[in-house]
């Protein structure tokens, strides 16, 4: 039993070996055989390639697979195919027959299957450092130490709360303010009503403390994790919207404090007569009051009295609040100023001109960056390249992408040949780098502008027309002098 134990371990270690480095091969023959047509997570000239061998499978056709990447016109020939009449529409340039065994198809597809995306590194920033985005890491020893404060602040303003609410639950059960209320039935009903709504304010704020209590999670760490997590790490994990949740809530308590406090005052007033409280209000407060209201005086509320009456309600003419009045003439002063900085005199920009002034700085920047970068070259001001080390390297990315299409020697395969004198968009630097970076879809062409950066275009053109003459494919476009 042992033995067969070890046996299985072995079978499958030597299985997962094998897994992988048919992956790694599949990844070598694909980046030689199709990477210049395919991408794995996304269409190009031809279709993505991730899950296709499942789309077979389900179709019933896995076994037919093999045959179509080896031949594929041969296959769409015979009709037996449902899954290749269905792909032949795909792309106007028929897929090349490729020289691969079934093996070296096992390991594309196994590659394929288990391709995982290419995380790229994060350049290391450059240019102005005033520019450079910088990420923002919480001082945690510090929010800790603010969190206490809020936190006791808390606790304090919880204290006052109940002593105040006391305070006036104690008031309102006395039987001195009982027989004051008992003078003034309607002032009795409104200190009720100012009750309830005081406990009703009180249980709100409650709730919105469990809530929060449920959308805000503080990290805290066992004994030993903290010094693991950072060298200055405390034992207790506050971010900056834990702080935010915190001064919230100080916020609201401080409202319900002045509230419970205002209540208190006013229930202490229906104790008293009007003219002890207007000798007790101070003149400073009352002047602005009648500055910001424009209330008439109670004595003189007779003046203002209109000539109607519902349920015994009459109704007064007061004023509109002068700040109301302020604030709407505002509006309109604001309106006018908008209309003629906007739209008559256009002092300022409309959104749309803003707009296109930023598109235009925003171009100044990429043009800037990309000459910094020696990347400023695009099909207007590409010039043909004869240093050794771009042509080698416009040789090197040739042999990846495009010899599928144009053969190693360039001289055409599915796409024409490009060492003779034959052209279908013109020989000159330009014309190639604008047919590399664009493509040509009509053709079946992929634009490359994608995958290459500007000066790695104009490296694979300047090495295309360093090609030496190689008979291939049929002459196609016009007879044009090769520039050299």
């Amino acid at each position: 039993m042992k033995k067969l134990f070890t046996l299985t371990k072995a079978t499958l270690f030597f299985l997962l070996i094998n897994l992988s480095a048919s992956a790694q091969d599949g990844e070598a023959i694909f980046k030689s055989k199709c990477n210049s047509c395919h991408l794995v997570d996304k269409a190009s000239t031809g279709p993505m390639l991730k899950g296709v061998l499942q789309k077979w499978t389900d179709a019933g056709e896995a076994d037919q697979l093999v045959e179509w990447v080896q031949n594929s016109a041969n296959l769409i020939a015979s009709g037996k195919s449902k899954m290749a009449n269905e792909i032949k529409g795909f792309s106007p340039m028929e897929m090349p027959a490729q020289d691969v065994k079934k093996e070296d198809v096992t390991a594309i597809l196994t590659y394929i299957d288990n391709y995982v995306p290419k995380v790229e590194p994060t350049p290391p920033p450059s240019g102005d450092p005033s520019k450079v985005e910088i990420t923002y890491v919480p001082n945690y020893k510090d929010n800790l130490n603010l969190f206490y404060w809020l936190l006791t602040s808390i606790v304090v303003l919880l204290i006052a709360i109940i002593v105040l609410s006391s305070s006036i639950l104690t008031l309102a059960k006395s039987d001195y303010f009982k027989s004051k209320i008992a003078e003034r039935e309607a002032e009795d009903k409104a200190a009720k009503n100012g009750m309830n709504t005081t406990i009703i304010t009180i249980i709100a704020f409650f709730g919105i403390i469990m809530a929060g209590n449920q959308s805000f999670a503080l990290t805290f760490y066992n004994p030993g994790e903290a010094a693991l997590a950072g060298e200055d790490m405390p034992w207790l994990k506050v971010e900056n919207i834990d702080l935010y949740f915190l001064l919230t809530i100080n916020i609201i308590l401080v409202i319900v404090l002045f509230y419970l406090r205002k209540m208190f005052r006013n229930l202490i007033a229906l104790t008293k007569k009007p003219e002890e409280l207007v000798a007790e209000q101070p003149q400073t407060l009352k002047k602005l009051y009648q500055v910001l209201s424009d209330v008439v005086p109670i004595e003189e509320e007779h003046t203002i009295l209109m000539h109607h009456e519902y349920d015994g309600i009459r109704e007064l003419d007061n004023n509109l609040p002068p700040w109301w009045v302020w604030m709407f003439v505002a509006t309109i002063i604001f309106a006018v100023v908008y209309l003629f900085n906007y739209h008559v005199f256009k002092t300022s920009d409309l959104q749309i001109v803003a707009y296109e002034k930023e598109m235009k700085k925003a171009e100044r920047e990429v043009k800037a960056y990309r000459e910094k970068m020696s990347m400023n070259v695009d099909a207007t001001t590409a010039t043909l390249m004869t240093d050794p080390a771009d042509i080698s390297q416009g040789k090197a990315l040739f042999e990846v992408n495009c010899v599928s299409c144009h053969e190693a020697k360039g001289q055409g395969k599915v796409g024409p040949n490009l060492t003779d004198e034959y052209w279908i968009h013109g020989n000159d630097i330009k014309d190639l780098f604008k047919t590399i970076s664009e493509g040509v879809a009509a053709k079946g062409m992929p634009a490359h502008n994608s995958k290459f950066n500007p000066v790695q275009i104009q490296q694979v053109a300047s090495f295309v027309l360093s090609l030496p003459y190689t008979a291939g494919n049929a002459p196609q476009g016009e007879k044009v002098e090769k520039k050299k």
